[in-house]
C-alpha cells in the first residue's frame, strides 16, 4: 500500500475533530498523499440508525447501541465500493473522524469495557490504524462548546457523561498501549495550534507520496 497511511482521530464531542480532519487533509495532499476523510458513524444505513438513535428519535438498549456501531463499523471496512480496505488498497491515505476507540470509550462507559474492546478486535484484525490521534479536551469546555454551536444536545452529551467518556478513552489507551500506537494533542488550543501539534508528532510517519 505505498506510502498511505489510515488515522484515527479519537476525543469526546467538541473536540474538535471534524477540523482537525480537514485541516490535516489539506496538509497531507500539499505532501503529495491521495487522501479519503471519512468520518463514523457513517451515511450508510446502519448509520443512519444510529444517528436517530444519538439524536432521541429511536431508544434503543446500550447493548444494541454498541452491536449497530461494530456493525457500521464492519461496513464501513468491507463495503466492496466505498470500503476502508477498498480505499487503502486504492492508494488512499485515509482519514476518519472516529474509529474503535469511539466505542470503547462511549460504550464502554454504558457497559463491559472489555466486551466493546473484544467485539471490535475482528475490526482491528482487518484494519489497525497506523496511529490513533486523541484530541483532549476538559469536558467542561466540551459542553461549552455544544451548548455554544449547537441549538441541542444528543444522546451522551451531558457533563458526568463526557468525564465519563474521558476516562474510558484514557483507560483504554492503558489497555491497549503495546498495541496501538496514539499520539496525545492538547484540544485546548486554537485549531491553528492543535494542528501543528498534530502535523509535528505525525513528521515521523509522514512520507511525501511518490
Amino acid at each position: 500500500m505505498n506510502n498511505n497511511l489510515f488515522i484515527a482521530l479519537e476525543g469526546i464531542d467538541g473536540s474538535g475533530k471534524s477540523t482537525q480532519a480537514r485541516l490535516l487533509t489539506e496538509k497531507l495532499q500539499q505532501a503529495g498523499h491521495k487522501v479519503h476523510s471519512t468520518f463514523e458513524p457513517t451515511n450508510g444505513m446502519v448509520g443512519a440508525t444510529l444517528r436517530n438513535i444519538l439524536r432521541g428519535n429511536i431508544k434503543a438498549d446500550e447493548r444494541v447501541i454498541a452491536g449497530l456501531f461494530l456493525a457500521d463499523r464492519l461496513d464501513h471496512l468491507l463495503n466492496e465500493e466505498t470500503g476502508l480496505i477498498k480505499k487503502m488498497q486504492d492508494g488512499y491515505t485515509i482519514i476518519t473522524d472516529r474509529y474503535y476507540f469511539s466505542s470503547y470509550a462511549y460504550n464502554g462507559t454504558h457497559m463491559d469495557i472489555n466486551w466493546v474492546i473484544e467485539a471490535n478486535s475482528i475490526c482491528a484484525q482487518i484494519l489497525r490504524p497506523d496511529v490513533n490521534i486523541f484530541i483532549d479536551l476538559a469536558p467542561e469546555t466540551s459542553m461549552q462548546r455544544i451548548s455554544a454551536n449547537r441549538a441541542g444536545t444528543e444522546l451522551y452529551e451531558t457533563l458526568d457523561n463526557l468525564r465519563n467518556v474521558r476516562n474510558k478513552y484514557l483507560e483504554s489507551f492503558e489497555k491497549l498501549k503495546h498495541e496501538e500506537r496514539i499520539l496525545t494533542v492538547d484540544g485546548n488550543n486554537t485549531p491553528e495550534a492543535i494542528a501543528d501539534n498534530i502535523w509535528s508528532q505525525l513528521s515521523g510517519h509522514i512520507k511525501a507520496a511518490s
